[in-house]
């Protein structure tokens, strides 16, 4: 299974099994590919997320500068 990254908007924020999902974190979803990653984010966030990415797309080095609260994985 690969790892896919959700981003979240300015004004998405989520609860999910006791972790808070919103503009300062990321979730990540294990899947085993870009489709399923995409359903997995809809029936955990509904279409109240920003963008679903690869791990391979997703610039680590920026991660505190933008999410500040860091990773959190969704399942």
């Amino acid at each position: 299974m690969d790892r896919f990254i959700i981003t979240f908007g300015q004004k998405h924020a989520h609860r999910v099994n006791g972790t808070t999902f919103d503009k300062d974190s990321v979730a990540v979803i294990r899947a085993e590919d870009y489709e399923e990653a995409r359903k997995l984010a809809f029936n955990f966030f509904d279409n109240k997320f920003h963008n679903c990415m690869t791990e391979e797309e997703f610039d680590d080095g920026n991660l505190i500068q933008y999410f500040p609260r860091g990773k959190f994985n969704a399942n």
